[in-house]
């Protein structure tokens, strides 16, 4: 008859106090769990049990792990200890424009849903590129001044006039809403006309011409995206929505929303 396996065991030091609870302490025992292991979890109440803690170990932070007498560290060392990936925060991603331009494409097939009972539509298409140009216009939104840093680094009109760096938000928000609302062509095409032409030259100038490594402000000022094609993609769509609108707006052009 086999001998039935002894339960893996880890012992979790984490803060948990009055007015706050670590939450990588949470992560780090929900990981400890899901691995298989029952969590001997012990709560640093004070700020001065935390710090007889953390000197009594010689270290910076908590959570520590303890895993058969032997400390694994921290969360991220924790994941490592378990072969799980470990972001780094200085590194580059398109992840958060993939994810933008994701959410964006299914609120706007959504939209075209609830309005004329089917999600392809011409008008979906539309709305795509206008909930874009807003989301976008909004995580800039979050903090101007950051935005404008990033961007004086490589828009050629900001660097010529500075103030433009600070209209630019407020400027892209402006064409996206009054493109999803289908109102104020004569003010929505200039403007996203405007930005996107200076947008998509100054790209090009920077990354494809001189060649320089750059991040970009298109999701706000405090991102990690690289400036490069999918930084063009916003300043293209800007365009080509700005001329459909404004070929539509002629009478140039006749097109059905189903």
């Amino acid at each position: 008859m086999s001998a039935i396996a002894e339960p893996r065991r880890a012992t979790l030091y984490r803060m948990v106090m009055d007015k706050h609870v670590c939450p990588f302490g949470l992560k780090a025992k929900d990981l400890l769990q899901r691995q298989g292991y029952t969590v001997d979890d012990r709560w640093l109440t004070t700020r001065e049990e935390t710090d007889n803690f953390k000197a009594k170990h010689g270290v910076k932070t908590t959570p520590q792990t303890f895993i058969a007498g032997k400390r694994i560290g921290g969360y991220a060392d924790l994941r490592r200890h378990f072969g799980k990936s470990v972001a780094d925060p200085k590194a580059t991603t398109y992840k958060p424009v993939v994810a933008l331009f994701a959410m964006t494409a299914l609120m706007a097939l959504a939209a075209s849903q609830a309005v004329y009972g089917t999600p392809f539509t011409v008008r979906a298409g539309e709305w795509f590129i206008g909930f874009s140009i807003a989301v976008l216009a909004l995580l800039k939104l979050q903090n101007v001044e950051s935005f404008a840093t990033m961007f004086l680094n490589y828009d050629l009109l900001a660097k010529r006039w500075v103030p433009y760096s600070y209209i630019y938000p407020f400027a892209e928000g402006l064409a996206g809403v009054l493109m999803i609302a289908g109102v104020l062509t004569s003010v929505s095409v200039p403007v996203a006309l405007l930005i996107g032409t200076v947008g998509a030259v100054s790209v090009i100038k920077a990354v494809y011409i001189d060649r320089r490594e750059l991040k970009c402000a298109c999701v706000g000022g405090s991102s990690n995206v690289p400036l490069g094609f999918l930084s063009l993609t916003e300043n293209l769509m800007m365009i080509a929505m700005s001329v459909w609108m404004g070929v539509a707006a002629l009478g140039l052009v006749s097109v059905a929303h189903l």
